[in-house]
């Protein structure tokens, strides 16, 4: 399963990434010199504030960017389950449960999102087939029950 024309993503996905986006630029925006600060010498403490300033408009440019490309290509590319896809999986210790795949994370507890490793070991994946992913405490296995795309 890839992603469709849409990109993959939801209108609630679009919306919230486009949100974020928004609250980046402005973050960004607040980090940008002042009229006549540029010329402005100072002491050490006015030099490693510029310093500090300059890396966290990096970090936001980066950020910004990644959100960019996931509203531009619903992730990474078309290696990818489309955010709303019901799966449903059956643990090593005979444990099923059911999740729904998010582009965006949020506070869902039975939510994986399509970037994740467990949601990238997804792809192409049918009922039956058996899945290995990394967890932070190692290598994990899980087998698909069911698959069921967005609707």
């Amino acid at each position: 399963m890839v992603i469709s024309g849409d990109k993959g993503l939801s209108p609630a996905a679009r919306s919230q990434l486009e949100k974020e986006i928004a609250n980046l630029r402005a973050q960004r925006e607040a980090l940008a010199p002042q009229p006549g600060e540029q010329e402005r010498t100072g002491d050490a403490a006015d030099q490693a504030d510029v310093i500090d300033r300059a890396e966290a408009a990096a970090r936001l440019d980066r950020q910004i960017a990644d959100l960019a490309a996931k509203m531009e290509h619903g992730g990474y590319g078309n290696a990818q389950l489309p955010d709303g896809t019901t799966v449903t999986l059956r643990f090593s210790d005979g444990d099923e449960e059911t999740f729904q795949v998010v582009t965006v994370p949020g506070e869902d507890s039975d939510a994986i999102t399509s970037d994740s490793p467990l949601g990238l070991a997804l792809v192409g994946a049918k009922a039956g087939d058996a899945i290995t992913y990394r967890t932070p405490r190692g290598e994990a296995k899980a087998t698909v029950v069911k698959v069921t795309p967005p609707k």
